[in-house]
């Protein structure tokens, strides 16, 4: 007789990478941050460039609280759409980390190092995000 009891689906490496993106993504806000005060008070920085690249941050947080929440809840709950909502917010990130690696109009070492870093990390959970999300569309609920 069946127990009742359905598989864990849930992916231990994608709430990983999860929770660690989310200190790793606080760490490069407060960064980011003082690095514009840097950037605003020693570089010939114009004041329309640095109004569009701390808004651009702005949006970026909203965006990667989002991205991680829906992650996080979409993989424990073993739910398609939030996971799948998680991976389409992936791409905007995705999109602001590299142009925080390329496209300001002065970007510093420690910038290429540090978007470089969360590339990274939004390329492994892209990958083990598409292959939750097949897990659990596979997976029979009755």
């Amino acid at each position: 007789m069946a127990s009742g009891r359905r598989p864990i689906l849930s992916s231990t490496p994608l709430q990983l990478l999860l929770y660690l993106n989310s200190w790793y993504f606080a760490a490069f806000f407060l960064a980011e941050v003082l690095m514009f005060i840097y950037k605003g008070a020693l570089l010939p920085y114009p004041a329309d460039n640095l109004i569009l690249d701390v808004v651009l941050l702005l949006l970026y947080v909203g965006l990667e609280a989002l991205r991680i929440f829906y992650g996080w809840k979409g993989n424990l709950c073993e739910r398609c759409l939030a996971s799948s909502v998680s991976v389409f917010i992936l791409l905007p990130c995705a999109a602001l980390a590299i142009y925080y690696l390329l496209l300001q109009t002065f970007v510093l070492r420690l910038e290429v190092i540090l978007s470089a870093g969360l590339l990274c990390f939004y390329m492994l959970e892209l990958l083990l995000g598409v292959l939750s999300i097949s897990a659990f569309s596979r997976s029979k609920v009755y």
